[in-house]
């Protein structure tokens, strides 16, 4: 059957070249074609390719177009993205090192520490040193990861003998250095003798010597350094203790 092009053009309205949609192709027939001209409407002999044209030219298309990407924008949302990732990764790395916290429980350490207080836990720097003396260590005793962490001053280092005599503790057959003013020690129980410290132990003490469960105790023992989960470092709480440990 043969298509009548009509053009869709009365006063007042648009024109043909105005949209795609005012351009249409229709099966012709007399009785139609009576009605347009009826109508007032011009119908006119379009080839398809030319409406095709003209939608065309009028700007107008099917297909959807692809919008541009801004790679400005793009490159400073990464930035930003990674800057965060980063910021955060190194907050966690800090946190697990450097930033675990540990209450203190009891009285063992008490003229450097207070029940209550809560010190920050160095995890990483016996990854790169070896306890040394005077050093006050977190451990689990004997690796029981279910008690609570003891807090304790490290006396002897592998290699050293321990030895409490008339209430001082000496070491290698001299008296310890000590940093804190330590009282006499009442009961020495196993360090009445000579104490050997064996490799990768430590011989520890609690600083208020005469009330501490430590190293002199067969409970306890020489401390593996396995069991040792870090240096206390600093005192968080209460804000009135806040300070460094020495």
């Amino acid at each position: 059957m043969p298509l009548l092009y009509i053009k869709w053009e009365s006063i007042g309205r648009a024109s043909y070249g105005d949209a795609w949609g005012l351009a249409r192709r229709v099966p012709a027939t007399p009785k139609l074609c009576v009605g347009v001209l009826r109508a007032g409407l011009e119908p006119m002999a379009i080839p398809w390719r030319g409406i095709m044209s003209l939608r065309r030219k009028n700007g107008l298309s099917f297909s959807r177009q692809r919008k541009k990407v801004n790679l400005d924008v793009v490159r400073e949302i990464c930035i930003w993205v990674s800057e965060v990732a980063i910021a955060v990764l190194i907050a966690l790395v800090l946190m697990y090192f450097v930033g675990y916290r540990v209450d203190v429980a009891g009285q063992s350490m008490l003229g450097t520490l207070e029940e209550g207080n809560e010190v920050l836990v160095n995890r990483f720097v016996y990854r790169l040193t070896q306890p040394k003396a005077n050093d006050i260590v977190v451990f689990f005793p004997n690796g029981n990861e279910k008690s609570h962490p003891y807090i304790k001053r490290v006396i002897g280092v592998p290699g050293d003998r321990v030895q409490v005599k008339n209430g001082i503790v000496y070491v290698n057959g001299e008296p310890f250095e000590e940093v804190i003013e330590a009282a006499s020690m009442e009961d020495p129980e196993l360090a009445a003798d000579e104490i050997e410290v064996g490799e990768d132990e430590y011989f520890v003490l609690g600083d208020n010597r005469n009330n501490s469960e430590d190293s002199r105790y067969a409970n306890i023992g020489n401390v593996k350094k396995e069991y040792i989960v870090g240096k206390a470092w600093f005192v968080i709480s209460p804000w009135k203790d806040m300070r460094f440990l020495r």
